[in-house]
């Protein structure tokens, strides 16, 4: 019996060492997604849009990100771009996160107030998005990791600003009540310039080598709206594209093969931009910003590489749930209000805000009464990775780096899904554009708590 026993715990020790030295092997590709000229954005391509691609494997787990040069894709696409990972290379879709840039010179796969995506184009960015994990894994490859953390914090800014105590603000949709408005203008006599809410300065990233220590894929993640400033028209990947040539140039990366991958996603940036509301910025050429910030960024990214230690043996871990989150509908009174204030007019006949927001709310009737939300959590080593399938404020991503059981870790917003802008319950109570229910605000203002608490309670299964 005793020698059963040690027997067992030999078995046991053997397995939980084979864990233990979990030898990583990864892979990268990217695809060209750009879509034709008129879908969205008429003109120029200015850079083409790009599905980025990285799977980690370490023999008992295997982990893809992809993240897609586009403004906002909604769950059903990358629910179909998942089925098509799993069909041909076994990845199960709680393994697969799938994310968009929000980059608004990229168009988008998923509607928003008046506009409407291109049919033929969502049909078709799917099979793009699954070819991309595919690449990936065909280059899969003996590789050691690490990861780092920087701060960029001039060029984040809250985009909410508080209106002076005792002054009555009117919004866009002709209502009096928001505490805060967008910094979408210079400022105004209603407004005080405090910000109503913290920016979250960190640049995050893992870093993959080659066994020989050769570059093979960075991916990193700044909770940075978009920058904008292109020329008339044009499309762009924003400085996400610029972010991922340039710190392939500083790796010195060029003439690889399998080429070098670099990835930018987009954290917890619902509620903040690049606009300093207190400054009078420059007139700035098409592009200067974007190139502006990507250099900045970049930098940082590069000066913290350079004093990495990369490990070959490293565990991958999953976990993920379904939650039920309710949405916000209308009442009848005021579905009834909407519908006299439309007047049968079609979207194309509607311009003024009031006007879209009431389109909005006839939309919102015939959702259903809950959504459910892919919520995922990775774990590489000892790094956390976190996905959120909307806009997230900082304030929300920062409250889970801050409480997770698993450091250090980072936020990935837009993620496996878009349900709109989700705003914390305090948010909410000052109004302005973001919590404006529509589709771009849909779900019950308790939704962060929920999404926080079931996202602590993933982390702790990793722990």
């Amino acid at each position: 019996m005793k020698f059963l026993l040690r027997f067992l715990c030999f078995v046991a020790a053997s397995q939980f060492a084979l864990a233990a030295r979990a030898e990583l092997r990864a892979g990268a590709a990217t695809v060209n997604v750009t879509p034709a000229l008129g879908i969205e954005i008429n003109g120029h391509v200015h850079d083409e849009l790009r599905a980025r691609a990285l799977v980690l494997d370490d023999g008992a787990t295997r982990l893809a990100f992809v993240v897609v040069d586009n403004c906002l894709i909604d769950r059903a696409v990358f629910d179909a771009a998942k089925a098509l990972v799993f069909q041909h290379a076994r990845i199960p879709s709680n393994h697969v996160a799938m994310s968009s840039t929000h980059a608004h010179s990229a168009g988008s796969v998923t509607g928003a107030h008046l506009s409407e995506p291109d049919a033929e184009y969502r049909a078709w960015l799917p099979r793009r998005l699954a070819d991309s994990v595919r690449l990936a894994v065909n280059n899969l490859t003996p590789a050691r990791i690490a990861w780092g953390r920087g701060s960029v914090p001039q060029h984040v800014f809250c985009r909410r600003v508080t209106v002076k105590p005792g002054v009555t603000y009117t919004n866009l949709l002709g209502l009096t009540g928001d505490r805060v408005k967008m910094n979408w203008s210079s400022p105004e006599p209603a407004v005080d310039g405090d910000f109503a809410g913290p920016t979250d300065p960190e640049v995050s990233f893992f870093s993959v080598q080659h066994a020989d220590g050769r570059p093979l894929a960075l991916f990193a993640n700044y909770s940075l709206h978009y920058v904008g400033g292109v020329g008339p028209g044009h499309l762009s990947a924003d400085y996400y594209g610029v972010f991922c040539q340039r710190i392939s140039e500083l790796l010195g990366t060029e003439k690889q093969d399998p080429p070098f991958v670099a990835i930018m996603s987009n954290g917890t940036s619902g509620d903040i931009n690049n606009n300093d509301f207190h400054a009078k910025l420059p007139a700035r050429k098409p592009y200067e910003q974007i190139n502006r910030v990507a250099e900045d960024v970049a930098q940082e990214v590069f000066r913290v590489a350079k004093n990495l230690e990369y490990r070959g043996e490293v565990p991958l871990k999953v976990a993920s749930t379904e939650l039920k989150v309710d949405y916000r509908k209308p009442s009848p009174d005021e579905v009834a209000r909407a519908r006299d204030l439309m007047k049968d007019r079609d979207r194309s006949q509607l311009h003024t805000w009031p006007e879209i927001y009431a389109r909005e709310q006839i939309i919102l009737v015939e959702y259903p009464e809950a959504a459910s939300l892919p919520l995922q959590v990775f774990r590489i080593g000892e790094l956390a990775i976190a996905q959120w399938p909307g806009e997230i404020f900082a304030v929300s991503g920062l409250d889970l780096k801050k409480r997770s059981p698993v450091q250090p870790l980072f936020n990935i917003g837009l993620c496996n899904g878009w349900y709109g802008y989700i705003p914390p319950p305090e948010q909410h109570a000052l109004g302005s554009y973001e919590t404006w229910r529509g589709r771009t605000s849909p779900l019950e203002t308790n939704a962060i708590p929920k999404m926080t608490q079931a996202s602590l309670e993933l982390l702790e299964k990793l722990k």
